[in-house]
């Protein structure tokens, strides 16, 4: 499982430096190679590619009548890029995936379970404050209420 906030840089070519306590899991699990795609909310998804392969299958079979399956279908898939972990732990974060959550320097990579989520690091402060904010009203507390921690 990958948990954590983590603020990284990324180099002047795009390279983002994966964690090292992330590089032994997904060398175990995929030999370094992932698969990064786009969200609609704003960041990139990257993903182990055994985990990134039962997830396009999902994608692949939503319907193609309906207009907002097909027009996820054709963002997640159309945007997804192999991308392998070089030797040093790096990966590239191509131009258009950057351009499009608008990474620059300072980026936020989250660890959501079995992917990763991409955050230009100003995006994901403003978007936890308003999680935390939304946290204190009464919406979603009926689901909430079983969790005890």
């Amino acid at each position: 499982m990958f948990r954590g906030i983590n603020p990284l840089s990324l180099d002047a070519k795009g390279r983002l430096s994966i964690p090292s306590k992330y590089r032994l899991r997904l060398q175990q699990q995929c030999e370094g190679q992932l698969m990064m795609t786009i969200d609609p909310d704003g960041c990139l998804l990257i993903y182990p590619l055994p985990v990134w392969e039962e997830v396009e299958i999902k994608i692949l079979n939503l319907s193609s009548t309906n207009p907002k399956a097909k027009a996820l279908k054709r963002l997640l898939i159309g945007y997804a890029e192999n991308c392998t972990m070089d030797g040093n732990g790096r990966i590239l974060v191509s131009g258009p995936l950057r351009d499009y959550a608008k990474l620059d320097k300072r980026v936020a990579l989250i660890g959501q379970g079995e992917k990763f989520e991409l955050w230009n690091e100003q995006t994901w402060h403003a978007l936890r404050d308003d999680m935390i904010a939304l946290q204190k009203t009464d919406a979603g507390q009926v689901e909430l209420a079983s969790l005890s921690f």
